[in-house]
């Protein structure tokens, strides 16, 4: 079959069998691009876009890539350097074969998804339909127009359902070619691939010096239409236990300071929404900050972040970072029992610096993907905030903020302006170090007269096109992994102040010390106290802290903590059989109230030392008291002064020589 090349050396028409190796075509375009660097060949059926390493399709033949009579190929490489260029091109085709096998892999294979993903990839996720009385005429067995499964990402059903975007993996399946054996070498590719607007350096044609002192339409972004997006990474927030926020809002009660926390759970699918995907909520910890009546300020990375993101991914089911969390609460002048209505369509959702923020924290956190040309594409990561409803109360808005709005400020495009429902497009620099350039950017409204209008968005444009709403809730019957949120929270100082003297003293009230493993017996309501005190989130990733507990016992806790309900008690064991417990019941019962120890001797001299004395010598004495010390007959009889036991029958104790009676 003839396959035609186009690349900067001129366009070429090439023989070559259905069946020859993907090598053959390498070794071609090398002689027709002899001073081309061998990892950087791409290959494309468009003149920009699409472009595929040609050293990732290694083992492949023309034909399972699409390819057929006729097809044009754009080819594009970046030049070697003159003490790097091949001596002659047959030495260079006859090395490509093995070059092009030791290249790298794709980026998006081996890639690690999470669970989620993994689920829906093994679903069909199509949409389910009855039976329609008035239209369908077959059988029960049959199926028609009227009653076939419709597909996830059917805009009719969107609409009908008031669903104003597609789930992640909806819009996947849109996007992703049907698979066939004509199928081109597009199809299978990533459909997906990160958006960018920063000047490719070095520049693809390595004619000019790289920007600012020079710049062409081969390495230049091109311009920027603003459009709201049709997909979103994750569809609904749930927080597992309204619990959990009223506790988080308990810093702002009593101070009036702003709070900020992560967002600690998993995901798991969404049903209401087509192959839909929720993040669950089971904890919010708090890092250092600074809280004001207006904002707060934190520091980025915080120091702690690797200790709690390791502490949350050993936990019986994995958790992570699933978002962020903030406040922004203000009492009304003339009822300080309601909050005044800041957030709604005539002011704000989110201000720009929030926006800014947002579109860090979700660059920085980036999803594997197997359908991204990189291995990641977008961030689940969400946005809460907790702010005055029109009624006064309290309630929550999620959000996320659109791939254009991180890809915009990756290229250092936009910054926040005084309006917080503006967003502000910076000028082009040129300096040397702090070089930035500025694509045109357009945006497309309606006017008052109806008609679609496209308007250049410098300097500035509405937040709108940026955001993405996400749905959230609490569920019907709630069932949090953590059972408790009453231990102190974590860089309250001041306010909550967590310490190990703390711990052991709550520990002491429960007598933890005294829960026996099930195979001894024990009172189970103590069992199940010690179970519930355990399963919070605050008290583990403090105990994590203290030295106490080494990280294999911290394992079985944070493992223990989180394990259904059901079985929290019974897996107990688990715990009380670990070094680091055992050292804290240790201290526990050093802190906990003595027992009584029966008469006090008449002199201070002779005071027994209570803590020396183990507890099973306190039993004795009470069922010594109990049943009559001076029984007839002699026997054992034990002084209630210094305890020792005294065979000779006599009245007086052999060792302090007071009173037995």
């Amino acid at each position: 079959m003839l396959l035609r090349l186009r690349s900067r050396d001129g366009n070429f028409r090439l023989e070559f069998q259905p069946t020859a190796n993907v090598s053959e075509l390498l070794a071609k375009i090398l002689e027709t691009a002899p001073n081309a660097d061998l990892a950087t060949i791409t290959i494309s059926n468009q003149p920009r876009g699409n472009e595929v390493l040609i050293s990732t399709l290694k083992g492949q033949n023309l034909q399972s890539l699409g390819l057929k009579h006729g097809d044009l190929i754009f080819v594009g490489y970046k030049a070697q350097a003159a003490s790097e260029a091949p001596a002659a091109t047959t030495s260079a085709a006859a090395a490509a074969p093995s070059e092009a096998q030791d290249a790298s892999k794709r980026p998006w294979e081996g890639v690690e998804e999470d669970a989620v993903d993994r689920y829906w990839r093994s679903q069909d996720g199509k949409i389910p339909r009855g039976r329609d009385s008035r239209f369908c005429k077959h059988g029960a067995n049959a199926m028609c127009d009227y009653c076939m499964p419709l597909e996830p990402y059917d805009a009719a059903y969107h609409t009908e359902h008031s669903i104003k975007h597609l789930s992640y993996h909806a819009y996947l399946r849109k996007i992703t070619p049907k698979a066939s054996s004509s199928a081109s070498v597009t199809s299978i590719l990533p459909p997906l691939n990160p958006p960018s607007y920063k000047v490719k350096e070095p520049c693809p044609t390595g004619g000019h010096p790289p920007w600012p002192a020079g710049i062409c339409t081969a390495c230049q972004p091109s311009a920027i239409t603003l459009q709201s997006q049709p997909f979103r990474m994750v569809d609904h927030l749930e927080i597992a236990s309204p619990d959990i926020v009223d506790r988080f809002l308990q810093a702002w009660r009593l101070t009036g300071l702003q709070r900020f926390g992560w967002l600690i759970g998993h995901y798991e699918p969404y049903p209401d929404v087509p192959m839909g995907i929720k993040a669950v909520v089971e904890a919010i910890h708090e890092p250092p900050q600074e809280g004001e009546i207006d904002g707060l300020s934190l520091g980025l990375p915080w120091e702690d972040e690797p200790r709690i993101r390791a502490l949350a991914a050993q936990a019986s089911t994995p958790l992570q970072i699933v978002g962020y969390i903030f406040t922004d609460l203000e009492p009304t002048e003339d009822d300080r029992t309601k909050l005044k209505y800041k957030r709604h369509p005539q002011s704000f959702f989110l201000s720009s610096l929030e926006v800014l923020f947002a579109a860090h924290v979700q660059s920085a956190n980036p999803t594997p993907s197997r359908s991204s040309f990189t291995g990641a594409f977008g961030s689940r990561m969400v946005t809460a905030v907790l702010t005055g409803t029109e009624e006064g109360g309290i309630d929550v808005s999620a959000y996320q903020v659109s791939e254009q709005a991180c890809a915009m400020l990756d290229a250092d495009m936009i910054e926040a302006s005084v309006d917080p429902n503006i967003m502000r497009v910076k000028e082009e620099d040129r300096e040397e170090g702090s070089a930035r350039y500025v694509p045109d950017v357009f945006f497309r409204y309606k006017n008052e007269y109806g008609l679609d209008v496209q308007k250049n968005a410098k300097p500035c444009f509405p937040l709108e096109y940026l955001l993405v709403n996400v749905s959230h809730g609490f569920p019907q019957n709630p069932a949090p992994v953590f059972q408790s949120v009453k231990y102190k929270i974590e860089n309250r100082p001041g306010l909550e102040d967590q310490s190990i003297e703390n711990v052991l003293h709550q520990l002491a009230e429960i007598e933890a010390y005294d829960v026996p493993v099930s195979s001894q017996g024990g009172d189970s309501p103590k069992r199940q106290a010690l179970a519930t005190f355990i399963s919070d989130w605050h008290l583990i990733a403090f105990l994590g802290t203290t030295g106490l507990i080494n990280q294999n016992d911290l394992q079985v806790l944070i493992r223990v903590a989180t394990a259904p309900h059901e079985d929290k008690a019974s897996v107990l064991d688990e715990v009380l059989q670990t070094e680091g417990w055992l050292t804290l019941m240790t201290f526990a019962r050093e802190v906990a109230p003595k027992r009584p120890s029966g008469q006090t001797p008449s002199s201070g001299s002779h005071a027994p030392m209570d803590t020396d004395i183990p507890p099973e010598v306190f039993d004795q004495i009470a069922r010594a008291e109990a049943g009559g010390s001076s029984s007839a007959g002699g026997g054992i009889r034990i002084c209630p002064h210094c305890t020792f036991e005294n065979t000779d029958g006599g009245n007086d104790c052999e060792v302090c020589g007071l009173p037995l009676a």
